[in-house]
C-alpha cells in the first residue's frame, strides 16, 4: 500500500497501530477492504432504512389529509390525545368545493324522461311544474314495499305530528334584546304602520303552530281587549300592551281544536342505515340514484318519515325548508357551526314524497302558487279567500296531486346558486295536504338534508366521519327527532 493509500485509508488502521505504538510490520490488503465493504454495506441499509421510513411517513400524513375530517389535535392536552367519543372541533380553515350538486333539467311541463332506479326496470319521470322543480314518478314502489313501510311504522308506533311551541317567547325576545318596535316592524310587513289580519294570522301560524281564521283572530281580539278602537287594526301602541305569548295562552286557555292546527295527523321516523330493514334500505338507494346526488349526502340527511292522516287530517301550506340568514343555522349541521344563533330552521334541499296508499277521498298534494308569474306573500291571504287553508281553498291551488299507491313525487325547496350549490329558498315550493274527507291516507317522507353555507356543510361531514358508527346513528336520530316542523 502507498503513503497516498494509507492515508486515504478510511478505517484508519495505520494512525491507530502508530498511536498504539506497536511496530509497523507488513499489512495486506484484504482486512482493511473487508472492514471497509462491511462499514459501506451498513451505512447504505442505514440511509436506505431512513429514506423509507421518510416516504412512508410523508406519505401516510398526506392519506390522513385528504380524506375528509377534524383537524387533528396538536394542542398537547392530555399528551395530545382526544376522547374519540367526543365532538372534536371543526377546522375554521376554508375548505375547497370539490363538488357541484347535479340538477335535473325539468324541460317543460309534462316532459317524460326515462330513469333507470333498479336493475332490470325503467321508470318514467314526469316533469309537474318548473316554479317549483316538480316530478312525479308512478309505481316508484312496489304494493308489497308499501304495505311494509306501514307495518314498520305501525310497529315503532305513531306520535302527535302537530305540537305547540313552547313558553318562553317574552325570554327570547329579552334574551336577543329585540324590542316591541322592532317586531312589530317585522311583523308589519307592507309597513303601513298598522298590523293588519293577514300580517297577524301569517305570524301565529309559523310561530304558535296554530291555524287561525279571520274570524278567530277577532274572537282573540276581544278577549285580549287588544283592539282598542275596533278597526280590525293593531296600532303599535297596541300592541306594546300585548305580551308574545298572548295568543298562545289565550288559545290554551280557550282549548284548541284538532282542526285549528297547522297540522293534524301521526307520524313516526324509520332508520335507513345498516341493520335497518332491507326495503328501508333499498328506498334508500333508490332516491340516491334518482337525485342523482353523492351518497354521503343521503346517508346524512334525515331518516324516513312516515305520516298517517286519518279523516279530517290535513296539513296547511307551508315550505319544508326555511330561507338561511346570518342569523339562523340548519338544524342538521348546528353541531358544526363556528358560532352560537338563537335561530334554526330545516334545510331540505329536495323532498321525495312516497304515497303509501291510495286514499278514498281528498288527500291531495295542493301547491298553490305552482308556475305563478310572481309571487307574493301578501297576495295569499286575500278577503275570504286563503290559499293556504287546505281545509278550505284547496281547489283554488295551481296544481293538485293525487295520491297513488306506490307514487313519488319530489322537487327542489332551493334553487341553485348558479356555481352548483344551493342558492336561495324556492317560494313557490309553498305546499300542503289537502284534507282528506275519506278515508286513510298514509305518506313518508325522505329529505335530503343540505346546508345552503358550504363550509357549514363540509365539516358537518367531517365532523360526523370521525365519529363511531354507532354514535352517528344515535346522534342522527337524535338530531331530527326534535326537527322543525315548518
Amino acid at each position: 500500500m502507498t503513503d497516498k493509500q494509507e492515508a486515504d485509508d478510511p478505517t484508519g488502521a495505520t494512525a491507530s497501530s502508530t498511536r498504539l505504538g506497536r511496530l509497523p510490520g507488513p499489512k495486506t490488503s484484504v482486512c482493511s477492504r473487508s472492514y471497509f465493504v462491511v462499514v459501506m454495506v451498513f451505512f447504505h441499509v442505514y440511509i436506505i432504512n431512513v429514506i423509507v421510513l421518510l416516504l412512508y411517513v410523508h406519505y401516510s400524513s398526506g392519506q390522513e389529509d385528504a380524506r375528509p375530517g377534524p383537524p387533528r389535535d396538536t394542542s398537547g392536552v392530555s399528551g395530545g390525545k382526544q376522547n374519540p367519543l367526543s365532538p372534536r372541533p371543526p377546522s375554521k380553515a376554508p375548505l375547497t368545493r370539490d363538488i357541484s350538486l347535479p340538477r335535473i333539467d325539468g324541460i317543460r311541463v309534462g316532459h317524460v324522461q326515462k330513469v333507470s332506479l333498479v336493475p332490470g326496470k325503467v321508470h318514467e319521470m314526469r316533469t309537474l311544474s318548473l316554479k317549483p322543480l316538480l316530478f312525479e314518478i308512478p309505481g316508484f314502489m312496489s304494493e308489497e314495499e308499501c304495505r311494509i313501510v306501514m307495518q314498520l311504522a305501525q310497529l315503532k308506533g305513531l306520535m302527535e305530528s302537530q305540537l305547540m311551541v313552547q313558553d318562553g317567547q317574552e325570554e327570547l325576545a329579552k334574551e336577543l334584546n329585540i324590542s316591541p318596535e322592532e317586531i312589530f316592524n317585522l311583523l308589519d310587513i307592507n309597513q303601513d304602520g298598522q298590523l293588519q289580519l293577514h300580517e297577524i294570522l301569517t305570524h301565529s301560524r309559523v310561530r304558535d303552530g296554530i291555524w287561525l281564521t279571520p274570524e278567530n283572530l277577532q274572537e282573540i281580539y276581544a278577549g285580549l281587549n287588544a283592539d282598542k278602537d275596533g278597526n280590525g287594526l293593531l296600532s303599535l301602541e297596541e300592541f306594546r300592551l300585548l305580551s308574545a305569548d298572548a295568543f298562545q295562552r289565550f288559545l290554551l286557555q280557550q282549548g284548541v281544536k284538532r282542526s285549528q292546527l297547522v297540522r293534524n295527523s301521526r307520524h313516526t321516523w324509520l332508520y335507513q342505515g345498516k341493520g335497518a330493514h332491507q326495503v328501508l334500505q333499498d328506498i334508500k338507494t333508490r332516491v340516491t340514484r334518482l337525485t342523482r346526488l353523492p351518497a354521503t349526502l343521503v346517508d346524512l340527511s334525515e331518516p324516513l318519515q312516515v305520516v298517517r292522516y286519518e279523516e279530517g287530517g290535513h296539513y296547511h301550506a307551508h315550505h319544508d325548508s326555511g330561507p338561511v340568514y346570518p342569523e339562523t343555522a340548519c338544524t342538521h349541521t348546528r353541531l358544526a357551526a363556528n358560532a352560537s344563533t338563537p335561530f334554526e330552521t330545516s334545510c331540505r334541499y329536495i323532498t321525495v314524497l312516497f304515497y303509501l296508499n291510495s286514499v278514498d277521498g281528498g288527500g291531495e298534494t295542493a301547491f298553490p302558487v305552482a308556475d305563478n308569474r310572481t309571487f307574493d306573500e301578501v297576495s295569499l291571504i286575500q278577503n275570504d279567500v286563503d290559499l293556504m287553508d287546505t281545509r278550505r281553498n284547496c281547489d283554488k291551488s295551481n296544481l293538485r296531486v293525487k295520491p297513488t299507491k306506490g307514487k313519488a313525487v319530489f322537487w327542489y325547496n332551493y334553487l341553485s346558486d348558479g356555481k352548483g350549490w344551493v342558492g336561495e329558498q324556492d317560494e313557490y315550493a309553498l305546499h300542503g295536504g289537502c284534507v282528506v274527507t275519506r278515508g286513510t291516507k298514509w305518506v313518508a317522507n325522505k329529505w335530503i338534508n343540505i346546508d345552503p353555507d358550504f363550509q357549514r356543510q363540509a365539516r358537518y361531514e367531517q365532523l360526523v366521519s370521525h365519529r363511531p358508527e354507532d354514535e352517528d346513528d344515535e346522534e342522527l336520530t337524535s338530531n331530527f327527532d326534535i326537527h322543525q316542523e315548518l
